[in-house]
């Protein structure tokens, strides 16, 4: 069997699984369109970051059988061509839980000490003994969604003793939430966050789910986080509320168009913390991934029982 990677891992980790499952062919490659025509046609598994991939692709590759997304999202792959051909898909879902919610925390705590500011009095030579700091503990925190990330940074927060409100479809219980609300809910919460931070993937129904109507309903000196998918907000939304300033401060790691090109008007908001979509990027990354992709394959191969690890529902997109 001719598995693909369409990415370089490091040396160790491709040393590694060649030396798990010898007896299968490992290719990997710096990019997809290195991969020359009789292997696309040839290869049975494709390991991709998920951002490489086009119906094309998908049609010369005709012995392919699953896809394994080292990412956790999925939405840029073409799911209606890899959904007919019924390929398998599986994702990274999870190995994302803890650089995400170190980076959620660090941000959270950046806002309320104030750090960008005590780093600019350094620059200036300044000392100001009189610079209002405030405290997480007994802030209110929404979090969208509550999945593993947003699990993760409620236990973090509970640390903190912050007040821990999740939101999702169902308003069904959660792990280390003080409690869980419904999306249909999420107007009557807004008024209540002091920090709302978003990590929802990119399906239909998230799609510019945030408007500027919710922002309204936020308080005046909220701190807002998106660390899920940039189509949650459109820009014309996000530049009007960051004029306008309608809340304190906003955190972005991610846009709906990236990167960032660097005219862009955004780098220039004051109230606007902008990260290059690397909050769950750490030297862990791939290691973790891979781990998933090692039980996956052997289940694939009849080597280990169980069912996939993160088995994608392409009707569903995760």
């Amino acid at each position: 069997m001719k598995i693909v990677s369409s990415f370089l891992p490091p040396r160790k980790l491709q040393r590694s699984i060649k030396e798990k499952f010898g007896e299968h062919e490992f290719h990997f490659f710096k990019r997809i369109v290195d991969v020359d025509e009789n292997l696309i046609s040839e290869m049975e598994v494709l390991i991709t970051y998920a951002e490489d991939l086009n119906p094309e692709i998908i049609d010369r590759a005709s012995s392919l059988k699953w896809i394994s997304a080292m990412a956790a999202g999925i939405d840029k792959m073409p799911i209606e061509t890899i959904e007919k051909r019924g390929i398998l898909v599986t994702n990274a879902r999870g190995i994302h839980a803890i650089p995400m919610a170190e980076f959620a925390l660090g941000l959270m705590l950046s806002h309320a000490k104030r750090l960008p500011e005590l780093r600019k009095l350094q620059d200036n030579k300044t000392w100001n003994k009189w610079l209002p700091l405030s405290e997480l503990c007994d802030k209110t925190l929404l979090l969208l969604g509550t999945g593993a990330i947003p699990e993760e940074i409620a236990r973090l927060a509970g640390a903190f003793r912050m007040n821990v409100i999740g939101v999702n479809r169902s308003g069904g219980e959660g792990k280390h939430f003080d409690k869980v609300i419904p999306i249909e809910q999420l107007n009557l919460a807004l008024p209540e966050a002091d920090m709302v931070i978003s990590v929802l993937p990119s399906t239909p129904k998230t799609r510019g789910l945030l408007t500027y109507e919710h922002f309204k309903r936020m308080k005046n000196n909220a701190l807002f986080i998106n660390l899920g998918r940039g189509d949650l907000i459109t820009m014309e939304t996000l530049q009007r509320v960051l004029e306008e300033e309608l809340i304190g401060q906003m955190a972005l790691d991610v846009f709906p168009d990236e990167p960032l090109y660097t005219d862009s008007p955004f780098w220039d908001y004051p109230n606007l913390t902008i990260t290059p979509h690397i909050s769950s990027i750490t030297e862990n990354y791939l290691p973790r991934s891979f781990s998933i992709f090692e039980h996956n394959l052997a289940v694939y191969l009849g080597k280990a029982e169980g069912d996939y690890l993160n088995k994608i529902d392409l009707k569903k997109g995760y």
